[in-house]
């Protein structure tokens, strides 16, 4: 059975917790009133600080009725500092995904 986007990022936070990183950087998780999530993962002191990519986004829906319609969205970047994204309710996941298949994909280069 393979791991699904949030145990995966579980294990990522507790990979990186070293009785100094977590007491500085982490992970937000936070909900949006439009409605929706934030998702803020901080590279510093990892091995993806320094690492970026521009903006990338899924379909967004300009209302709430258009995206009980249309579906998912989301939009995620990386600044070298911090990964964030925002995504509609049921997307959280999709987020997280996001963020695991560039780490994984950055992980796989310097292997």
């Amino acid at each position: 059975m393979t791991e699904d986007n949030l145990e995966w990022l579980t294990n990522w936070y507790v990979r990186e917790c070293n009785n100094d990183w977590e007491h500085s950087y982490g992970i937000k998780i936070e909900t949006l009133d439009n409605p929706g999530w934030t998702v803020e993962i901080d590279l510093r002191e990892t091995v993806l600080e320094g690492r970026w990519f521009e903006s990338m986004h899924g379909e967004v829906a300009s209302d709430l009725d258009e995206w009980r319609e249309r579906g998912s969205w989301w939009i995620a970047s990386a600044d070298g500092v911090r990964f964030k994204a925002a995504c509609g309710p049921t997307d959280v996941s999709a987020v997280m995904g996001v963020f695991r298949e560039w780490a994984e994909g950055y992980r796989s280069e310097v292997s």
